[in-house]
């Protein structure tokens, strides 16, 4: 069954805490999005994990130089799961995988503008990757673009526990995502802006989980 990931982006720290307070015992992972991170640091991070050890949290850093030492750092502030460009060069990409098994930690590849999702896909495997999310990012979703195409390419060249998928999933296009079967699906603004943000989760954790039920009924 898909795991549920919130992508929590434009709220302050003390929001993104508060959310958590709120949360944690129902979402699977929590994203401290790019935004946040570049507004404040880890210092979120490490306040969100500090409070809720048992949440998995993921720092949206989405390295692109410096693989190993920025990983660390994210590491040490309590990230369970590290983002990476695949856009960076092979050895970036090593030294963030690399440096999240240290740790006892995962590396997620963004590939984000990525022209040949399957190749690059195969070749983050290789490199160590945990997780391989397919995105399609904001000014993107502006024109109309979904990572739906790029899911179909991402399933058909790894294994369906290795991805993920972000970029505009609302509750009206869900399912055409977990058609796909992916480990992780990412929703951010759908959640975040709801006025009861956990009522939210867990009408669609509700709905992943009756999903799944039907596709175990259909095999």
């Amino acid at each position: 069954m898909a795991k549920l990931q919130i992508a929590v982006d434009l709220m302050t720290e003390e929001q993104a805490a508060l959310l958590a307070d709120e949360i944690h015992d129902v979402i699977d992972i929590f994203e401290v999005g790019t935004p946040m991170i570049v507004r404040d640091g880890l210092h979120p991070v490490r306040r969100i994990k500090e409070k809720h050890p048992e949440l998995t949290v993921l720092a949206d850093t989405k390295i692109v130089d410096g693989g190993s030492l920025e990983c660390e750092d994210a590491c040490k502030a309590g990230a369970d799961i590290i983002t990476v460009l695949a856009m960076a060069d092979n050895a970036t990409i090593q030294g963030v995988a690399d440096s999240a098994h240290r740790y006892g930690r995962k590396a997620m590849a963004d590939l984000i503008q990525v022209p040949d999702v399957a190749k690059r896909a195969k070749e983050l495997v290789e490199l160590g990757v945990d997780y391989i999310c397919v995105h399609t990012g904001v000014d993107m979703q502006q024109l109309g673009r979904t990572p739906l195409e790029d899911l179909d390419a991402l399933v058909s060249a790894v294994c369906r526990e290795k991805t993920a998928v972000a970029g505009g999933i609302s509750s009206k296009t869900l399912e055409s995502y977990l058609e796909k079967e992916p480990a992780i699906v990412i929703m951010g603004s759908a959640l975040c802006s709801m006025p009861d943000v956990r009522a939210a989760v867990v009408e669609i954790q509700g709905r992943i989980a009756q999903f799944a039920g039907k596709r175990r009924e259909r095999k």
